[in-house]
């Protein structure tokens, strides 16, 4: 247990320093190719640090695919893009088991030839374009890090990380995520229109001979390291009670829970909603360059954690009341637990 008499070493406070200065230069390479969006790569990055994957949701056109692909390469992380569309099947996710002639013996052998998914940063593009049983193939990526294919598993190489994008407009010809698929990312991050001043320089970057090139930053050995330092960093218990009291509230047969939650609420977020909102709070402790979790780290990050977690209920959607609403209702009404004075 948490308190807030523990601290990191001043070996872990250094290398959480080297985190802070390594995670600002490479908002600084992505800030060279994406104008804007510094919130939604600051969720990116807290995302990455927490060990988790993301839900980019946003129209067309908004540098979603370059904001990943830029952070990989600042990262030097492998990167693979798959475009899912309704014909894709799972094997040309995973890979398959081929047969193969062995020049020297003539003899035919079955050899696994390694699929998309074997990557770093898999960007999945417009993942709802694909039927559920291809969307599962990520099921067990997402989770342990692994694939099975045939009887055999294969560990993918650390760090890994799914970044899988949405067009919220369109519903035609599209495939909801499942549910258990979508606990399985960290952050649901709405990707927003960009500003007019924004909006003008990008004009000026892409219409002209203006070329940026990203630098290397990171390695994919120092960001494992990084995330085994937010892991480090201490949770006050008051701060605890509160990632509780937040989620539970959410949950409509949970005993003393608000009447318009059951009014509003069909289904809430499970323990792995507490799990990851602790995680990415820790991160983006460290970021602003502290070494303990406030109340506003939870509050800050409450919306991408909780937004895909909780189910409205017909009510709820009749009466044109959006979960990100409900969300912030909670966030405004559960109470805050006092510090505790050693």
């Amino acid at each position: 247990m948490s308190t807030e008499s523990e601290k990191l070493s001043s070996a872990d406070q250094e290398r959480a320093v080297r985190l802070v200065k390594a995670c600002r230069r490479v908002r600084d390479q992505v800030g060279r190719i994406v104008v804007g969006q510094e919130q939604v790569i600051e969720q990116l990055l807290i995302a990455i640090l927490a060990r988790g994957h993301c839900l980019l949701e946003g129209v067309p056109g908004l540098a979603k695919t370059l904001m990943v692909r830029s952070l990989a390469e600042s990262m030097q992380l492998s990167f693979h893009r798959i475009q899912f569309t309704p014909d894709l099947m799972p094997a040309d996710i995973t890979g398959t088991d081929i047969i193969q002639e062995n020049r020297e013996t003539g003899h035919r052998d079955l050899v696994f030839d390694r699929g998309p998914i074997f990557t770093q940063m898999l960007l999945a593009d417009e993942i709802n374009r694909t039927p559920p049983k291809t969307q599962a193939a990520l099921l067990e990526a997402m989770q342990e890090h692994e694939v099975t294919v045939g009887g055999t598993t294969y560990q993918l190489q650390e760090p890994f990380f799914v970044l899988a994008t949405q067009n919220p407009i369109e519903q035609e010809g599209t495939y909801p995520l499942p549910e258990a698929q979508r606990d399985r990312f960290l952050f649901n991050v709405i990707v927003e229109y960009p500003s007019r001043d924004e909006e003008s320089l990008i004009i000026d970057r892409t219409t002209s001979g203006h070329v940026a090139e990203i630098q290397h930053v990171l390695t994919g050995e120092e960001i494992v390291e990084f995330q085994e330092i937010v892991r480090l960093v201490p949770l006050p218990e008051h701060v605890k009670n509160f990632v509780l009291d937040l989620v539970r509230a959410a949950r409509p047969k949970d005993p003393g829970t608000a009447d318009w939650v059951r009014e509003l609420i069909d289904w809430g977020p499970g323990p792995r909603a507490c799990q990851q909102l602790v995680l990415a709070a820790k991160a983006r402790a460290l970021l602003r360059g502290r070494y303990h979790v406030t109340l506003e780290d939870v509050e800050q990050l409450a919306l991408p954690v909780l937004r895909h977690r909780i189910v409205p209920t017909f009510s709820a959607e009749a009466e044109g009341v959006s979960v990100d609403e409900l969300i912030r209702r909670l966030i405004s009404e559960v109470p805050r637990p006092q510090k505790q004075l050693l």
